[in-house]
Parts: structure tokens; sequence; C-alpha cells
């Protein structure tokens, strides 16, 4: 890797710009566009999902903890090629040159990703078989062959197949006049080889693995024995093709380009995002995983059918190991789990025992912050639409809906508000990925309730996260707003840290509305009072923030920044952050996952200290703290610090100005940066660094305080969920 030649100026440390004179000759100013300063988007998301890996590896965590991280690895890495790596196999098909700040060529990117791909599959393999499966067995849970099966389990298994299998087994002969089938993504199957010993030929089959229909991994004798599909169904293949000589087998399963985009001419998304689904279906295959071995021949025949490149092609000894979810679901074995743990009501959303609370009550005294999974989901957001439906003052109801589960109570709330005759908004992201078919179902419910359902900005994702709830009191009428970080998901609220902050100040909820109104209307917002707002203003204020806590900032009185956040990769952002280290400004980052900056790098971002956390839960929080002598500016909201969630989408991030919650989010700053349990610290090479606790002392592990808090809470008060 090439170095920067940086000289430093010889300056007494005053904190001035690097390149600036100071009694000394003038030094050239270091170019911050210089692609060298900026990480490949493509591969810090490998480096991320390596940390999940190296998870899998941590003999200290509880085996099926670590089973369910391999799971968790895999289906990461399915996403990636379906959207990330089938970009830039479009990129290359395009002849188009490095668009990022990297300059990485997309050949060398794509190079690069498969090579780690493959070193990654290897550890990730031995893991699994040399240390997890030899465990799990001793403690009692099996995955086990037909090599590996008693008498009474070879009967029990031939029963299943005959019994259950079989009738759901379509095999599909090609070759010889007949067309190579379909192969949908992610779908395993079976590549067999067959030959007619009357008429000695030879022809191909394909025979897909039901796993849709059934378990991946079907539980035979007391349940904790499990036997892979594909096995039971390669042992019986002569059942299948009866009077033919098997002549191999070998499992496969392919990986196609799921991206999309919609046209912003569209004139109903609905439509055009549901025609999009229907031709995603049939996207270019960008990856070929091949278990087993294979004949030379009949390999080439299958890589030329699928019309693929030998480049595309993996070797695995496991294929979809996310389908390991089935074995690490498990009922029972709390033994080999994180301890058990459930959210409790916040403090301030707690009622006298026999009472009902009355949350607009208890927010109309102060903004109150939520920070799930530790908070409990259902008695903050799901009590608050509640609240809001049963109220006969509220008179209207708006939510943004950008993922959700299909038992959500908030959107069936939304038609119980509208039945009601209270006036209900729904904004629904159609384009939400992976998602879509789950969002049109609701979008159709809602629909025919009589709820008012907007799909946003065809050009842009809605990716806020926000409720906003009017009602009546006294001669006017008072907003109450929730604003938050994460989805509006009851599943992913006891998996992900989000932050969510109910609140009646005036300029956020004005704000917000007017938000809706330009989702809803034909508007386009002039000015903001308090929010931050994309695609409109919160790329710039955020810059802007950084760029008054540069000239704040001085030796006798210095300025911080500290940020927490999934992903940071604009340009923009990253060169402002790189002018505060080079200002002698202190920059804390606590990143999730991508990260494009460089930190360490002397003359541009030795102040800048960037950190990974990665456990239990999904970080999934945003907090951008700015401290300056004469005060602190403190954000929260739905966006990221990467070009899509700063200028394509519409994102909400709202100043928090209630001084108890101010602290309570320096606090989560402060465990953040301070975790050792689950963090790695990036150095300027590009190398993600394990922390490691001090030789005798406890790690610090900001999930395990935070639950140790919530207990406590617990403790306190009864009424926990």
């Amino acid at each position: 890797m090439r170095e920067l030649e940086i000289e430093r100026e010889a300056a007494a440390g005053n904190g001035a710009p690097f390149g600036a004179a100071a009694g000394a000759a003038a030094v050239e100013p270091v170019d911050l566009e210089d692609s060298w300063l900026y990480f490949n988007r493509e591969l810090s998301w490998m480096d991320f999902n390596d940390r999940v890996l190296q998870l899998a590896e941590d003999a200290s965590l509880p085996l099926l903890e670590r089973l369910k991280f391999c799971a968790i690895y895999e289906s990461n890495l399915d996403e990636f090629y379906m959207v990330r790596v089938a970009g830039v196999h479009d990129k290359i098909v395009a002849s188009l040159s490095a668009g990022g700040a990297d300059g990485f060529p997309p050949a060398e990117v794509l190079a690069a990703i498969r090579e780690r791909a493959i070193g990654q599959r290897a550890r990730l393999e031995g893991c699994l078989s040399g240390e997890l499966l030899p465990s799990l067995g001793a403690a009692g849970i099996r995955i086990i062959d037909y090599h590996d099966a008693s008498a009474g389990e070879l009967a029990e298994i031939d029963a299943l197949f005959n019994e259950r299998v079989f009738p759901a087994l379509t095999p599909l002969v090609f070759g010889v006049g007949r067309p190579f089938p379909y192969i949908s993504n992610l779908s395993l199957s079976l590549l067999v080889a067959l030959r007619d010993p009357v008429q000695d030929t030879e022809v191909m089959a394909r025979v897909k693995v039901p796993k849709e229909l059934m378990r991946r991994y079907l539980p035979i004798g007391d349940g904790n024995t499990f036997v892979p599909l594909e096995d039971v169904i390669s042992h019986n293949l002569e059942a299948l093709f009866p009077g033919m000589e098997v002549i191999g087998h070998t499992l496969f399963r392919v990986t196609r380009d799921t991206d999309y985009d919609v046209s912003d001419e569209a004139d109903d998304v609905r439509r055009a995002v549901e025609e999009e689904i229907r031709r995603r279906r049939f996207g270019e295959v960008i990856r070929l995983e091949l278990q087993g071995r294979l004949e030379p021949r009949l390999r080439e025949r299958l890589v030329s059918l699928l019309g693929i490149g030998a480049d595309q092609v993996y070797e695995v000894g496991w294929a979809g190991m996310d389908d390991l979810f089935d074995v690490a679901g498990i009922a029972g074995f709390d033994e080999l789990r994180y301890p058990a743990f459930s959210p409790v009501t916040q403090t301030r959303l707690q009622a006298p025992e026999g009472q009902e609370p009355d949350l607009f009550a208890a927010i109309r005294e102060g903004d109150i912050l939520v920070h799930h999974p530790y908070d409990s989901f259902q008695t903050s957001v799901e009590a608050f639409v509640s609240q809001a439906v049963n109220d006969p003052d509220v008179l209207a109801i708006k939510q943004t809906v950008y993922r959700t589960s299909d038992d959500s109570p908030l959107v069936p709330a939304l038609i119980t508000a509208s039945e009601a005759g209270k006036q209900a908004v729904c904004m629904v992201e159609l384009k939400a990925r992976f998602d879509e078919q789950a969002n049109i179902r609701w979008a159709k419910k809602l629909e025919q309730a009589g709820v008012h359902v907007v799909y946003g900005i065809p050009a842009l994702k809605t990716h806020a996260k926000c409720i906003l709830v009017a009602r009546r009191e006294g001669d006017g009428v008072r907003h109450y707003a929730h604003v938050g970080t994460g989805n509006y998901n009851p599943r992913t609220a006891r998996l992900y840290t989000d932050l969510g902050l109910f609140t009646v100040d005036p300029g956020i909820c004005s704000d917000i509305a007017e938000m809706f109104n330009y989702l809803t209307g034909y508007a386009r917002p002039q000015n903001y009072r308090k929010a931050l707002i994309a695609p409109f203003n919160l790329a710039e204020d955020l810059i802007a923030e950084i760029d008054r806590t540069i000239a704040a900032h001085s030796p006798g009185r210095p300025a911080r920044i500290r940020m927490k956040m999934n992903s940071l990769l604009d340009p923009r952002t990253i060169r402002a952050l790189y002018r505060a280290s080079q200002a002698g400004v202190e920059v804390q980052l606590n990143v999730r996952g991508i990260c494009a900056l460089r930190p360490g790098v002397e003359g541009v971002s030795e102040n800048i200290e960037v950190v990974s956390v990665l456990g239990r839960f999904l970080e999934h929080s945003r907090i951008y703290c700015f401290e300056r002598p004469d005060g602190t500016s403190i954000y929260t909201g739905s966006a990221d610090l990467m070009p899509r969630n700063l200028y394509n989408r519409v994102e909400l991030v709202i100043p928090v100005e209630d001084e108890a919650v101010r602290q309570e989010l320096i606090a989560i700053l402060d465990l953040s940066l301070g975790d050792q349990s689950g963090a790695w610290t990036l150095d300027a090479e590009g190398e993600w660094i394990r922390r490691r606790p001090p030789a005798g002392g406890a790690a610090a592990d900001v999930q395990a305080t935070m639950i140790e808090r919530s207990s406590a809470r617990a403790a306190e008060a009864p009424q926990t969920l």
C-alpha cells in the first residue's frame, strides 16, 4: 500500500490546520480528496462480515449463539452478493471506471471480494466442522448424515423420505430436447448425472431441495438430532429415477442479481414496484456455489448453462449455512445461549399500580427517550399508538412504515383509527429492499380500510422513522411525536439496539408535519425550524456543525466530536472530519459496519478513532454529538452518513434539547466507545484489531451494562414485559 508523504509544519502545536504557515516555510496542504484516504465500500463491508465471523469463532460465547453467528454471516453475505456484488458486475459489463472516492477499479474490487470470501469461507467451515458441531454433539445436539446414523435412525429417515419428502419432489431432466429449468435465487438443488443402461445415453437432472415446504434440517428421534434434507434426498435418488443408473450428484445454489430501480417518472409506484419484483426473480446469476465433487465436463456444462464465468464459481463444503437458524432455534438448552433477558417499561412511562399509564401526560412533562431492546417496545411505541387510537380527542395519526413484521399491531391500529373517524395517514415505503411484498400487502389492507396511504417520492426512498399525533387540547391542537432510529417492527425491536424520542416540541412537530405534507402532497419545503431532513438540509447542517466545532476549538478550550452510526461513507462528511482532526479536534466514531474513513494518518486523521461494536444485539442507533466550549449539540434519527442517506432518501434527524435525555445519550456514547468485549479498533492500514480488556481486569461491555441497568429498573418496577 502506497504511503502518503506528509510533512508536519514545525509549529508549536497551536492547533492550526495542517499546511498553514507559522513562522516557517509553508508546506503543501494535503489533498483530502486523495483516493488513498478512503477505504473501498465493498471491502470495508467484507471486513464487517469478518467481524461477525470472529464472533462465531469466539470460544467465550455460548455454543448456540456461535452457531447463530454462522447463520448471520451467511445471510449477510448472500444479500451482499445479491445487491453489492451484482452492482460491481454491472460496472464491469458497462466498462465503467472507478466511481468512488477510493478509486478502486471494479475488476480489482471483484477480485479482492472473491479472495476474501474464499478465505473467510474456509475459516467458517473449519469453525463449524472442527469446533461447533463436535461441541454441540457433546451437549446433545447433533447434525448427522447417513454415515453417522444408527440402524434405528436410518429406518426413521427412510420413513420420513417416503411419507413427507418424496411427495414434495419434482425431478426435472434437461438436455435431449428438454430446456434447462429455471433456478430460483438462493434455492438449493441437486444436480444429478444419469445413465440409461438400455440406450447407453447420459442425461442430467435437477432436483430442487424443497426447504421452503419443510425445514432444511429435519428433526428425528427426540428432536435434538437433525438430518439435512438434501442428504435424505441424495440417498434415495434411485426412487426418483427408477431404471436409471445414478452416475453422480452434487448440491448447488445460485445467487441472482436482485437490485432494481423504479423510475422517477412512474405514474403508479405500487404497480412499478410489483413489476420490478417479478423481474427480479429472473436477475442474472452472480454466484454459483458447488458442494461436492463434480466431474469437470459436468461442471463446465452447468457453468455454461448458467451463463457465468469461472470466477463466479465457489467450491464450498457447506452451502446455505443461513439455514442453521433452524438448529440454533431448538427448544431448551438455555445453558448454550445468552442469559435470558426481557425488556422493561421505561420509568417515565410507568403508572401507579392499578392505573393505566397516560403517555400523553408523561410526554407533556418533558421529552422521553426509549432505548430498545432494553426498554420495551410494547409499553412505549405500541402503547403510544394504542392510546392515540382510543383517545376521542385525537384527530389524526400519521406514521411512516419502512420495514415491519406481519404481526405488528401498529399498522392494524391505523385501520382501527380510520374506522373510528380519525385522520389516519401511512407513508409506506414500497422500495424497502426484500420487504417490498410485505409492504404491498399492508398498503392494500390499509387502503381498503380507508387509511390515506402514500408511497412517497419514486426517486427517493423514505427511510425516516416517525409517528405524529394531533390531539385536541383546550382551544387548540397539540402535536405529539415519536422519532426513532429503527423500524416499527416489534421483532427487530428485541434484536436491534435503537433509540426513540417522544416529544411535544412545537418546532420539531411542525417540521415533521411539513415533512408529511411534502410526502403526501405537492410541495417543496423552504426552511425547517429544527429538524434535519434529507435530501434538503441534513448533509449541509451536519457539516456546518463540524465546521462550528472546528472554529470553536483551541488548545485551552478543546472541542470534541463523537458519533455513533451504522455506516460512514460520504466523502464530504469524511473530508469535514479530516479537517476537524487537522485542527486538533478529537473525533471519536462508533461505526458498526462500513467505514471509508482512514484514521491514524499523520497530518490528516491522527486525532480520529474508529471503533466497531458487535454483540448479542445489532447496534443500530445513531447519535451525533458536537461538544464545544460554548455548548453541546446532540442529534439522533434515522440517517447514517452515506450518500444514499444524505442525498437520495427522505431521512429525519432531530436535535435533542432535553438535558436529561442528552445525558442519557452521552452515557450511551461513553459506553459504546469504551467497549472492550465486542469491540474492534480500525488502524491506518485498514486492519480491525479486536480490543482486549486489561490484564486481570473485567471487560467493559456496553450491552451487558445496559442489560444490568435495565434489570435493576425491573427489580424496582415489577410490571415488566
